[in-house]
């Protein structure tokens, strides 16, 4: 037996079809057949062979990372043009979390869903 990976995240609503069309007509996620939004890891794999990943991981209960939001999680999204990406996010209204970070591994850019989710954006960068 082997894990492969995540299969979905699946987040209660107060106005779930509210929160869907957000990320919608904000970030340009398609909504599939069944109501829900699904990313193809092929999609990921293509564009970033060996940076696109999902990552699992826990943060210290203390941690600010998440801030503003209360939440005791975070999404994080991998978009091929993260400066497209602020530019849409800003054009439809919305306002990002503090400024766009760059490390090693790629870049990053914040902003709150409906929900009060933070969603990351990051722009991952191919190891050399």
């Amino acid at each position: 037996m082997a894990v492969l990976g995540l299969g979905g995240v699946f987040i209660k609503s107060e106005h779930p079809e509210k929160t869907k069309n957000w990320y919608r007509d904000v970030l340009e996620v398609e909504i599939n057949a069944h109501g829900g939004m699904d990313f193809l890891h092929k999609r990921s794999a293509d564009a970033y062979p060996q940076a696109a990943r999902t990552v699992f991981d826990r943060f210290e209960a203390g941690s600010d990372y998440f801030a503003p939001s209360g939440l005791a999680f975070m999404i994080n999204l991998i978009v091929d043009d993260l400066d497209a990406a602020i530019e849409r996010v800003e054009a439809a209204g919305e306002t990002m979390v503090g400024s766009p970070e760059s490390y090693d591994y790629g870049r990053f850019a914040w902003v709150i869903d409906p929900d009060g989710v933070k969603v990351e954006l990051w722009e991952p960068v191919e190891p050399a």
